[in-house]
C-alpha cells in the first residue's frame, strides 16, 4: 500500500471506548477517500482515535469528482426526513469550513450568497411561488422576484426570465479544495491516507475487525465503509449495501469575471460561480453503471441549458468536464450508522447528490457515536439495518 497525495438499532451499538491518557488509542479504518470519508477521518483523528483512510484511488476521485459543492438542502430536500438533515448540517459548515481551514492551513472557498432558483416559463413561475408560500409558512428567509427583479439582481439572467426565488442562506463550498483541506486536516491530526487495492473482505476476528486487500490484511477496532457507489461490493457485510452508481457530468467553463455573483439554479441544470470568474454548469443524472467516461450527449445538453438560462455562457471557454458516480440508495436516504448485526462495522454511504452538503453531520454522527456512544435521533432515519445491514 502507498500513500495517497497529500493534497438494527443504532441504540443497540456499544461505543469504542474513547481515548484517553490511561487506554490505547482506538483504530479506525476508513474504506474511502472522498468528502465524506476523509470528513469522518478528520473527526474520528481529531478526537483523538488512530484513523487510517484507504482509497483504491486518489483523493475525492468518485462523486466527490463531480460535485459542484452547491449547499442548498430547501432545494435538493425533496423528503422532509433529507431536508432536515441538510438544515442541520448547513447550520454546522461555517465552523466545520473555518476549523478544516485552519488545521490544513489551505484555504478553502466557500460563499453564503444563496442560491436564485429562476423560472423561464410562467408555469414554473407558478411553482416558485407556491414554494415561497411554503416557505413563509416555515419560516425560512426568502424572496419572491418577478422577472424584473431577477434580472435586475442578475442581469446576465436571458430575457425569458419569468420569475425567480432567493435564498439568502443556501451557497457552495468548492470541492476540490474542501477535499484536500480534509485530507491534510486528517493527516495534521495524525490521521494516515494510502492508497490500497479494493477492499475484498471484512470479517470479525475475536474483538477486532479483519480487513482483507490483496495487499494484507488489517485489524481495526472499528471500520466505517464510505467507499460510495463501491460500497455494496465489499464481501463479509451482513448485506450488499444497496447503492446504485448514478454518473454525473459536470462542465468547467471559464471567464474572465463570473457573470453571476450567486448559484443560479434552473429546471435542467446549475450554474455556480468562483472568484476566480470560472462558472460550473451541473449535472447529468444517469443510470449507466459503472461508466465515468463523459459523453457528448452530456456535455451538450448542460451546455444548451446553460445558455438558455445565462445567454453569456455562449461566450465562456470550454475548461472541460469531470465524471462522477453518486452514490443513490433505493428511499434516496443516506446510510449512515452501525451494523445491526456485525459489532465494529459502520456505515457512512449513499448520499447521492448530497454528500458535500451532508458532510459534516454524517462526521459528527458517527464520531458521537463509535468514540462516546452518543446516539443522535438523525440515526433513526440513516440507520443501515433498514436494508438488513
Amino acid at each position: 500500500m502507498s500513500r495517497l497525495p497529500a493534497a438494527g438499532t443504532p441504540g443497540a451499538t456499544r461505543p469504542l471506548a474513547a481515548p484517553t491518557e490511561y487506554t490505547r488509542r482506538v483504530d479506525i479504518l476508513v474504506i474511502g477517500a472522498g468528502v465524506v470519508g476523509c470528513a469522518v477521518g478528520y473527526e474520528l483523528a481529531a478526537r483523538g482515535a488512530r484513523v487510517r483512510i484507504f482509497d483504491m484511488r486518489d483523493i475525492g476521485q468518485g462523486a466527490s469528482r463531480a460535485s459542484a459543492g452547491v449547499l442548498c438542502p430547501h432545494i435538493e430536500g425533496h423528503a422532509a426526513a433529507l431536508l432536515q438533515l441538510g438544515v442541520r448540517s448547513l447550520a454546522l459548515y461555517d465552523a466545520f469550513v473555518a476549523r478544516v481551514a485552519s488545521d490544513a492551513h489551505i484555504p478553502v472557498e466557500y460563499q453564503r450568497t444563496g442560491t436564485l432558483e429562476v423560472a423561464l416559463t410562467d408555469e414554473d413561475a407558478a411553482r416558485l411561488r407556491t414554494v415561497a408560500s411554503r416557505h413563509a409558512a416555515a419560516g425560512l428567509e426568502h424572496q419572491y422576484l418577478d422577472g424584473r427583479a431577477a434580472r435586475a439582481l442578475e442581469p446576465a439572467l436571458s430575457a425569458q426570465t419569468a420569475g425567480a426565488l432567493l435564498v439568502p442562506s443556501h451557497g457552495y463550498v468548492a470541492v476540490p479544495a474542501l477535499n484536500a483541506a480534509l485530507a491534510a486536516a486528517a493527516q495534521v491530526r495524525g490521521a494516515t491516507l494510502e492508497r490500497a487495492r479494493p477492499v475484498q473482505r471484512i470479517a470479525r476476528g475475536g474483538s477486532r475487525t479483519v480487513v482483507t486487500t490483496s495487499d494484507g490484511d488489517v485489524e481495526a477496532d472499528a471500520v466505517v465503509i464510505a467507499a460510495g457507489s463501491w460500497s455494496g461490493a465489499i464481501e463479509g457485510q451482513p448485506a450488499a449495501v444497496p447503492v446504485k452508481p448514478i454518473r454525473g457530468q459536470l462542465l468547467h467553463l471559464e471567464f474572465e469575471a463570473a457573470p453571476v455573483s450567486r448559484v443560479i439554479w434552473g429546471a435542467d441544470c446549475y450554474l455556480v460561480p468562483w472568484r476566480d470568474g470560472s462558472l460550473l454548469v451541473g449535472a447529468t443524472s444517469e443510470d449507466v453503471g459503472f461508466d465515468e467516461r463523459a459523453t457528448v450527449a452530456g456535455v451538450h445538453d448542460l451546455l444548451d441549458s446553460a445558455c438558455e438560462l445565462l445567454p453569456p455562457t455562449w461566450a465562456a471557454q470550454f475548461a472541460g468536464v469531470r465524471v462522477g458516480l453518486r452514490p443513490a440508495t433505493p428511499d434516496g436516504l443516506p446510510v449512515i450508522g452501525p451494523s445491526s448485526s456485525q459489532p465494529g462495522l459502520f456505515y457512512a454511504t449513499g448520499h447521492f447528490r448530497n454528500g458535500v452538503l451532508l458532510a459534516p453531520l454524517t462526521a459528527q454522527l458517527l464520531a458521537d457515536l463509535v468514540l462516546e456512544g452518543r446516539t443522535a435521533p438523525e440515526l433513526g432515519v440513516t440507520t443501515p439495518e433498514r436494508f438488513g445491514l
